[in-house]
């Protein structure tokens, strides 16, 4: 087919681009075209080419639209998980220190106005260990022996093994353990009134700053005999904790059989049991004081009106029927102080 030559003019053409709709302006003079059939192309007297409008196109330009957003959103995407993200520091479960808790149980339940009697005509002894002298008929159960994870809550770690070995300006040494969830975990080191079984404020302790940093929430509590510090927990009053000088000391100690998924991100794991774990599974067995069904509603009616008594009366909720309190407790001094994160 010959090729059809324009007049050369002093004017250009503007072609118009079918898809975009973007003119494009180029000399006559340069271009050579070969003839196109009549009913594609049109060539006005004006002497531009001009193409047809295409058909619907306000549905193309919304068709393109959405072509071009879903290029770019994933272009972005692909950008964003190029992006590292910053790598946290591993959790380092090495054991760093051991300490002892010696368990005691006592066939009655604790009451305080007893204690305090004992106390009184004890002497000063009895006031270092309230519950051991209201129970010497007591019956020990065994010995807990718990690794310490100093390497990943030093600050957390330090202050329980100030509290054991009597260094914090308190013990638990002589104080109960207050609250039993059978297949959960044990609560202890309540603080409170050494007359009712409660750990006296420790005078000596650091502030655990631990607490609000989000490494030290990292472990899970996934099998039984895991320590950890109660923060979600916590049942310590109001009157120790609005105190400026007010330092965290209870914990928990989980007793299977299953995970407590629930204390997750809310609590801070510091240790696990190594020796001991049926005596952690004998305190799990203690029965435990439940309320019936209509003092619970009652409860709940009386903590909706706002009666301070509804919390203390849940206070006494879940507490062993059989006092159990911690004898003694301290550090255990090994050779080689660092242990392999693997034991149990």
């Amino acid at each position: 087919m010959q090729s059809a030559q324009f007049p050369t003019t002093s004017h250009g053409f503007y072609l118009n681009s079918l898809n975009m709709g973007i003119a494009t302006r180029l000399p006559l003079t340069a271009l050579k075209l070969s003839a196109p059939p009549p009913h594609k192309y049109r060539i006005t007297t004006t002497s531009h080419l001009r193409f047809p409008a295409p058909h619907n196109s306000a549905a193309t330009s919304r068709r393109e639209l959405l072509i071009s957003t879903t290029l770019l959103s994933a272009a972005a995407a692909e950008e964003e998980a190029a992006v590292e993200e910053p790598t946290a520091a591993p959790v380092d479960t090495t054991i760093t220190d051991r300490v002892f808790l010696d368990i005691t149980v006592c066939p009655n339940s604790f009451k305080p106005d007893r204690a305090a009697t004992a106390t009184a005509a004890a002497g000063t002894a009895a006031k270092a260990s309230t519950a051991a002298a209201f129970c010497p008929e007591g019956e020990t159960l065994g010995r807990i022996i718990i690794g310490l994870y100093g390497k990943q809550v030093p600050r957390t770690v330090a202050n329980f093994k100030a509290m054991c070995t009597g260094t914090a300006g308190g013990k638990y040494e002589g104080t109960l353990i207050h609250k039993v969830f059978p297949g959960q975990y044990f609560m202890a080191g309540k603080q409170g009134r050494r007359e009712k079984g409660e750990v006296p404020p420790p005078t000596n302790l650091q502030r655990n700053t631990e607490t609000v940093e989000a490494g030290a929430f990292r472990l899970r509590h996934l099998r039984p005999g895991t320590v950890s510090l109660c923060l979600s927990e916590n049942d310590d009053e109001d009157e120790f904790k609005l105190s400026p000088d007010y330092r965290n000391v209870e914990f928990m100690v989980t007793t299977g059989p299953g995970p407590c998924p629930q204390l997750d991100n809310r609590n801070i794991i510091f240790g696990s049991v190594l020796e001991g774990m049926d005596v952690v599974t004998a305190i799990a067995a203690i029965p435990t004081y439940k309320p019936g069904e209509s003092i619970r509603q009652i409860n709940d009616l009386a903590e909706f009106l706002g009666d301070e008594r509804a919390q203390n009366a849940r206070n006494l909720w879940n507490r062993p029927l059989k006092s159990l309190f911690i004898s003694s407790c301290g550090e255990l001094r090994v050779a080689k102080p660092s242990l392999a994160p693997s034991l149990p």
